[in-house]
């Protein structure tokens, strides 16, 4: 590096350059000499990691969270699991659903411009608590590079039915051009359409929550995409039925329901490790 060639010629250019610019020329060379090997320095320790894994790589965990909708509502959920063989996972899970009646429809008094929509006739506001256990097995892997992996699920546990009675805000003529609004609890034998302004506040009606426990089982197929195999996306699409032996009345003047049934689509995102 520091041979009589170089030194001639640094030495040559050195006489050539005006003066003026010979700072300038030396400045850039500095960077130059200071910013080349950075770069280089930092594509090689800062270069990303691939994220895959091989055939025979097996990771023992993994979670998940998701976002569903379904049929009758959506939910949140937590997923915990291990792994039994290279196909098979054993699944925990923990999930929120909110479910609402087919026949519910939201309306809004005529006679009151400023009134609020509610939905007439609904009873209590329905939502599911659930946790649960069982297994996916995977149909077949994804390559290294990507694609999509294939599972089947199914799963089973225990739920709780919370019914959360529904509130609305009253309306109590004064005199002819007076009125009074209050807050109560919706009963259709009492409550018309005329007498309703709208809904209450949500949390109202919180300190009466009644509970209805019972099971619930669901099955799915899960379709897993990307490249990331340490972080997993999939969307699963499968049907879910909680049944409850004392039965939830969610309008007024229906049967109480002892099975609900739901079609839902999820999309999750978790990681796998060791």
């Amino acid at each position: 590096m520091h041979s009589p060639y170089f030194i001639f010629t640094f030495a040559s250019l050195h006489h050539r350059i005006p003066q003026m610019k010979r700072l300038q020329v030396y400045s850039i060379l500095v960077l130059l000499v200071l910013c080349i090997p950075t770069g280089i320095r930092s594509q090689t320790l800062y270069q990303p990691e691939p994220d895959t894994l091989p055939d025979h790589v097996l990771t023992e965990k993994q979670w998940a969270l998701g976002l569903l909708i379904h049929t009758n509502g959506w939910g949140l959920k937590f997923r915990y699991g291990t792994s039994r063989t290279a196909l098979r996972l054993w699944m925990w899970e923990v999930e929120y659903s909110t479910y609402k009646s087919p026949k519910e429809i939201r309306v809004i008094n005529p006679f009151y411009p400023d009134s609020k929509s509610y939905i007439y006739g609904k009873v209590n506001s329905v939502s599911f608590l659930r946790g649960g256990t069982g297994q996916q097995y995977i149909l077949n892997r994804k390559p290294y590079w990507g694609g999509v992996q294939l599972s089947v699920l199914w799963m089973g546990g225990v739920s709780v039915g919370i019914a959360k009675p529904m509130y609305l805000y009253i309306i109590y003529p004064i005199s002819q051009y007076e009125y009074e609004i209050k807050e109560e609890r919706y009963d259709p034998d009492t409550h018309f359409a005329d007498d309703i302004y709208g809904r209450a506040s949500f949390l109202a009606g919180v300190l009466e929550l009644n509970f209805h426990p019972g099971i619930y089982a669901r099955g799915g197929l899960e379709f897993e995409f990307g490249n990331k195999n340490k972080r997993p996306k999939a969307l699963e699409v499968g049907a879910c039925l909680d049944y409850s032996p004392i039965g939830i009345s969610i309008m007024a003047y229906n049967p109480k329901q002892n099975l609900f049934l739901t079609l839902y689509l999820s999309f999750t995102f978790g990681k796998r490790y060791n």
